[in-house]
Formats: C-alpha cells, structure tokens, sequence
C-alpha cells in the first residue's frame, strides 16, 4: 500500500518523536514471522513500554536522521521492525526474548546513547536486569553494613548484660 506525502510526513513526525524520547532502538528482521506470533511480540512490547514498528525504511532513515539512532541508518535495509524504549534495556530485552523462542526474528542490531550495537551488543544489554531489579540490589548492598553492624552491637549489647548479671551474681 502506497502512502501518499501527508501521509508519510505523518509517520516521519511519528518516528522522529519516538525517536526524540527514546533511549535504544533495536532492529530485527521479521521475514517469515506469522501474524499470531507478531501479535504476541507486540503485546508483550506494550506491556514493557517498547513501541514496535514496522516501517518504510526510507521513511526510517529520514525519522532517524540526525537523532542519536543516525548510526543505525546503514543498517535500515530489508524487512524490518523497529523497538522504540525510552527504557534502557527494554526494547533490547522484548526483542531478544523473543526471538529465542522464534527462530524467524533475527536480531540485526542496534543503537544505544548514540553507539550503534551488533547482535551481540544487543543481546548484552538484553542481560542487563531492568532498572527496578539495579535499584533493589543497589539498596541491598547499601543496607548490608547497616544491618551487619546492629547484629554485631546487639550481640556486643546481650553479652555485656550476660556479664553484668554473672558479676552481680558472684
């Protein structure tokens, strides 16, 4: 289906805002995928705030032009979906996921903080937990001490009173 030059500076505008508030982008060859399984991929993207796409790749490469993603723009050939995340991780992650269990995506690369990432780039940053995993081990390590400490000074506490009465005892 043709669209005609309203209709393709509408999905440029689009792109370009995704693009704007974005932080990785992931790009996957879907040849092949049937549409149950395209329709999954993409609930599971909504579900984790990735926004999918499939695009014109000219239409692509003018959305991108200029943005952090401008890296990638080379690689914008074929039949491909475009992740959006403005979580790190996200996009990567939704993608790899997936294409574990489906043979037919094939992960073609990336761009993330304005590097461009091969397929293994984006795998590694699919291993990277989400934010709020960072944040829980983050204040695992930070309460540690803490809590180490009042073990130690409780245990110091309950031997100074076992003292204190043998002496009172005696």
């Amino acid at each position: 289906m043709s669209l005609n030059r309203s209709e393709k500076e509408a999905v440029i505008n689009e792109v370009t805002s995704l693009a704007a508030k974005a932080q990785t982008l992931v790009i996957a060859e879907y040849r092949g995928i049937t549409v149950a399984d395209m329709t999954k991929l993409r609930s599971d993207a909504r579900s984790q705030g990735v926004s999918l796409s499939v695009l014109k790749n000219t239409l692509a490469r003018r959305a991108v032009a200029g943005s952090q993603f401008d890296v990638v723009a080379d690689q914008m050939t074929g039949p491909l979906i475009y992740g959006f995340s403005e979580d790190a991780v996200a996009a990567a992650k939704v993608v790899a996921d997936f294409a574990k269990s489906n043979d037919k995506l094939v992960i073609r690369g990336g761009a993330f903080a304005g590097k461009a990432l091969d397929v293994n780039g984006v795998k590694q940053l699919a291993n990277i937990p989400s934010k709020e995993v960072l944040l829980a081990q983050l204040c695992g390590l930070l309460m540690s001490p803490i809590s180490r400490t009042a073990v130690v000074l409780g245990a110091l506490a309950a031997k100074k009173e076992e003292g204190s009465a043998e002496a009172a005892a005696a």
